[in-house]
């Protein structure tokens, strides 16, 4: 009997120790968060800290999120003057037969009619109407062709990585009837990774942030009142009023065909906090790829960046650095001077993390002279950055180069000293050198 008893109470302790152990169990720091994608990447639309990152560096088909580059070209072309929103293009054969093509997003063109680039604008930027995005190119460069390579060019200059442009639109070039650009082939499409789609929208959005004006127009009509009005309901499903709707979304391009799937590149603002997000060939959870999977994919991705990510402070102003409190300073009335973080450092950072996080001590070597600053010295001068090291699990760093978290500057001015003291100061270690080496040398004697 009291056998019998023992193997069962073994028999229940068995299994309340294993479920006790799953959960005392962290979550790794890497884990997924259970999207169906190609690729995905989450930032901090304001620093271009990356938050979430999966298979980020593959370059993948981009589709329409193309058009962010050439709102780009478009912006700078208006801002540099070259062109204005009043100016008109005349529409040619090529756009025209493009713009009549009802399998392609577009907005009808009549033949040899002439349209304000804000028209065309607003019909790529609310309804990705295709036709309308070549006219733009046509406009701004001449060509198409003569555009992609600004689109190259400027992607070069931006820093995006393993991008490749064929054409202005995004569509495959198996859909532009013959007319695509030489060196391309018929089945091209524009392809580039989620992390540089990321930093193309993160560029888009700092530079000319009136895109978002536009982006976040759920319905417009194209040439209203007349035989060609179209209405242009937004793709973007995630904004307000719409099937998908997303608190705090007002933007920016969505990317759909059958070489790159369902992607899209969308932004949202919250409480002060702007997140992008990108994912690329979307699907559901049997494989299949639709407009709901791309958007359940970023709201998943929206979830995580508002509801585990905030701002928090982990430096504060003053801070000074364990082991380097002070930085040498030739030719002053003193020969050191205290250094501090000048302003305190925030991070966007899970809660329960910012203690992981150490700041480390970047000189600016170039302003040094034989490992000194050279007097005087002003209070508040710039000697160096914070760069924020953390201590476990994998920070995912910038989408741009390596950034620094803050300055370091010198406390106190340092004020040039007088001849006298420099030459006292210079024959004191005149004699401390002689001093060293004559009792260097009795040394050896004796040694």
């Amino acid at each position: 009997m009291k056998e019998r008893m023992r193997k069962l109470a073994i028999a229940l302790l068995i299994p309340m120790m294993f479920i006790s152990m799953i959960g005392i169990t962290p979550a790794s720091a890497n884990d997924k968060l259970g999207i169906h994608v190609g690729s995905a990447i989450l930032i901090d639309g304001d620093t271009g800290k990356i938050l979430y990152e999966e298979n980020a560096d593959t370059p993948l088909g981009i589709a329409s999120m193309t058009k962010m580059m050439t709102e780009y070209l478009l912006f700078e072309a208006i801002e540099e003057g070259k062109i204005k929103w009043e100016d008109e293009y005349v529409v040619t054969d090529h756009v025209y037969s493009i713009s009549q093509d009802g399998s392609l997003s577009n907005v009808p063109l009549r033949k040899g009619e002439a349209y304000t680039i804000l028209e065309l604008y607003e019909a790529l930027a609310i309804y990705s109407a295709n036709a309308a995005t070549i006219g733009i190119a046509e406009k701004i460069a001449g060509t198409e062709a003569e555009f992609v390579k600004l689109m190259n060019a400027k992607a070069e200059e931006l820093g995006l990585e393993d991008y490749k442009y064929v054409n202005s639109t995004g569509l495959n070039n198996s859909h532009m009837q013959g007319n695509y650009v030489a060196g391309t082939g018929e089945n091209d499409e524009n392809v580039m990774p989620a992390k540089s789609v990321a930093k193309l929208a993160y560029h888009l959005i700092h530079d000319y942030p009136e895109v978002l004006e536009t982006t976040q127009v759920k319905t417009k009509k194209f040439r209203e009142g007349t035989d060609d009005e179209t209405k242009m309901d937004n793709w973007n499903f995630m904004l307000p009023g719409f099937v998908y709707e997303y608190e705090g979304v007002d933007g920016l391009k969505t990317g759909t065909t059958e070489f790159a799937g369902y992607s899209f590149t969308g932004t949202a603002k919250r409480d002060g906090k702007r997140l992008i997000a990108v994912v690329m060939k979307a699907v559901d959870a049997e494989g299949n790829g639709s407009y709901k999977a791309r958007f359940d994919a970023t709201r998943a991705l929206f979830d995580y960046g508002f509801g585990q990510f905030g701002e928090e402070e982990l430096v504060p102003a003053g801070y000074e650095f364990e082991g380097q409190k002070t930085i040498d300073v030739s030719k002053g009335k003193e020969s050191t001077v205290n250094i501090a973080v000048k302003d305190p450092i925030t991070m966007t950072v899970k809660s329960t993390e910012k203690d992981l996080y150490t700041p480390e001590l970047v000189i600016d070597e170039s302003l040094l002279t034989d490992g000194a600053l050279v007097a005087p010295v002003e209070k508040g001068t710039v000697i160096g950055h914070v760069k924020m090291t953390r201590e476990e699990g994998q920070d995912y760093g910038y989408i741009e180069d390596e950034q620094y978290a803050g300055e370091v500057v010198v406390t106190e001015t340092v004020e040039k000293a007088g001849w006298f003291k420099l030459s006292m100061r210079a024959t004191g270690s005149f004699f401390v050198s002689i001093w060293e080496s004559g009792t260097g040398f009795i040394k050896g004697l004796f040694s």
